[in-house]
């Protein structure tokens, strides 16, 4: 069992929980994920590891209630327990100094990208980081990521915070000019975006590393449930990932994959709206 020492709102349906995880807390290393269940028999939920704390042993894990097993998850309030916290898992970020790095994250993904960029400053990186989100409510992690970026750089679909419009726009900007175009970057968030910001930076040719999202199950590579397809090899994300060159991903596979269980999660929703369950409540 794993102690929730906080839950924090961090944005709508997007929940920040502190849990007591020491062995996890003094292993994990950028880039790495964990599998978390909330009670026995339920479902195998992979989290990325936003961030740790060895001393105090605690794990930070951010996770955004869109099904029925992740609002289970985020019901569970300070002094409560999590059934199974296993990892880290997955192969660390490779970590260089690149010199100039552009850093994107869209949505939920920018609790992904915060762990990576951490890392990326760490190894002496001058970094950009463009988060964006549907609007201000929905862009996080502002004054973390601001701390280690030379620049942060906001976008909002609805004008709300920042630039309107997409992350690539921005992209876009920085790389027309040579004194600030990357040397690399690294995108986390819904897989058009990501698939939009790789496809923008193959002909330059520069450098780009993506966080895969596909359903996993063990975490191990043994139910070959998170296999993607890069480079016209099979990989599973859970043990050659999660990220990737954005360059060799087939997007539009993921895609697929991503809505293999839509209708079963429509399903378990509508049981807990129908009142044949409690998840959420107080």
């Amino acid at each position: 069992m794993f102690k929730v020492l906080s839950n924090e709102i961090l944005a709508p349906e997007l929940h920040k929980l502190v849990v007591v995880a020491p062995r996890v807390a003094k292993a994990r290393k950028a880039g790495q994920f964990v599998i978390v269940r909330a009670d026995v028999g339920d479902e195998r939920i992979p989290l990325t590891i936003g961030d740790a704390d060895v001393e105090a042993g605690t794990v930070s894990l951010f996770i955004q209630a869109i099904g029925a097993s992740t609002r289970k998850l985020v019901a569970i309030q300070a002094g409560g327990f999590i059934r199974d916290v296993a990892g880290p898992l997955g192969l660390a970020t490779h970590l260089e100094n690149y010199g100039r790095v552009a850093c994107i994250g869209g949505g939920v993904g920018t609790a992904v990208l915060y762990p990576l960029v951490k890392g990326l400053a760490q190894a002496g990186n001058e970094i950009t980081t463009i988060i964006g989100g549907r609007s201000a409510p929905y862009v996080i992690l502002q004054k973390e990521l601001g701390a280690l970026s030379k620049n942060l750089l906001l976008t909002t679909d609805d004008g709300s915070l920042g630039v309107k419009g997409f992350v690539t726009n921005v992209l876009k900007e920085l790389m027309s000019n040579p004194e600030t175009c990357p040397k690399a970057v690294f995108a986390v968030g819904p897989g058009p975006m990501m698939k939009a910001v790789a496809e923008m930076t193959r002909a330059d040719k520069i450098p780009t590393i993506v966080s895969l999202n596909p359903i996993m199950i063990d975490g191990t590579g043994m139910c070959g449930g998170c296999r993607v397809d890069v480079g016209g090899e099979v990989k599973f994300a859970c043990v050659d990932g999660p990220e990737f060159d954005g360059h060799l991903v087939d997007f539009d596979l993921l895609r697929d994959r991503l809505s293999t269980y839509k209708d079963q999660e429509r399903r378990a929703l509508d049981r807990c709206s129908a009142d044949k369950c409690k998840i959420g409540r107080s």
